[in-house]
């Protein structure tokens, strides 16, 4: 395992972007983590980082070996899971790049569910956006991506694509909160609280603008979902959510949510998969599985 050792030093000079925050990280000396380093190169015959003057940065021959270094590690982790499960416990880490809807409600849930059975497991949540969710199984710091309404899946095999309706969301005094289902046109009587272009709600929300003559006000935008949760909390701003980023049902005091007629806001599409090709650990192929029933049994397949 020294040689995978040596790999995963090289992984961390990579991350870090530095030898000596690296070197801090792994709680080593700088100047041993450069011997590791130039070890390594020696032994390619090639240098893998270019030295800046406030770090390093891999070349085109380190972004080869990074990616190679990224494959052996994450299949050391599944072998090292496969192992565990002989005895009948569940080791590993499982990393889940999700779209911020995923955050409140879905994933907590089911992240507890199954670490009651299966405690020793760790989970890493990393939020991304519909760009950066792919990009994170390709670099292999995510196992799984479970994002909404993604702008291109060529790396991406899916494991299940569910159908989500968009919701307004409002505070629970609103005018609007006494109807049970909505039109757009009412929702735009009053000011708007949106998340930023790069989010799928929004995506669709311009997408349901273009077919309608009236305006709309919005008077806030943030890429922060938590945040547009809190700023409508107690004013007359509306903002939108697909199903699962919100509670399975109106909380006293807290904001709530209505559903809009699909004529009007059309539904989009939910995905849950893994890197092409990546055979995953056991305990992340379980994990999958898992999300993958919960999904199914609570949304149409789309």
């Amino acid at each position: 395992m020294r040689a995978l050792a040596s790999l995963t030093f090289i992984e961390a000079i990579a991350r870090s972007g530095s030898i000596r925050r690296a070197a801090e990280v792994l709680a080593i000396t700088p100047s041993a983590l450069n011997r590791r380093l130039i070890a390594v190169e020696e032994e390619l015959g090639v240098q893998i980082f270019e030295r800046l003057p406030r770090g390093v940065r891999l070349n085109a021959a380190g972004e080869i070996l990074i990616q190679h270094i990224r494959a052996q590690i994450s299949d050391f982790d599944r072998v090292k899971s496969q192992i565990a499960d002989l005895s009948g416990i569940r080791r590993g880490k499982v990393s889940i790049a999700c779209s911020q809807a995923l955050l409140p409600f879905f994933l907590p849930e089911q992240i507890a569910r199954y670490r009651t059975d299966h405690p020793t497991v760790e989970f890493c949540v990393l939020p991304r956006d519909r760009s950066a969710a792919e990009a994170a199984l390709s670099d292999f710091s995510a196992d799984l991506a479970l994002v909404f309404e993604p702008l291109d899946l060529y790396d991406f095999e899916p494991i299940i694509t569910v159908s989500q309706s968009v919701r307004a969301v409002m505070s629970h005094n609103h005018p609007l909160a006494e109807k049970d289902v909505l039109r757009l046109r009412d929702c735009l009587q009053y000011p708007l609280a949106l998340p930023t272009k790069s989010y799928g709600v929004r995506w669709l929300f311009d997408l349901a603008m273009a077919k309608l003559s009236q305006p709309a006000s919005v008077v806030l935008e943030s890429d922060s979902f938590e945040f547009l949760r809190m700023a409508i909390s107690e004013s007359r701003l509306i903002t939108f959510q697909i199903e699962v980023g919100l509670p399975q049902r109106d909380v006293a005091g807290s904001p709530i949510s209505r559903p809009i007629y699909t004529t009007d806001f059309t539904s989009g599409l939910l995905h849950l998969g893994q890197l092409r090709g990546r055979v995953l650990s056991v305990a992340a192929a379980k994990f999958a599985t898992q999300l993958a029933q919960a999904l199914a049994g609570r949304y149409t397949s789309g």
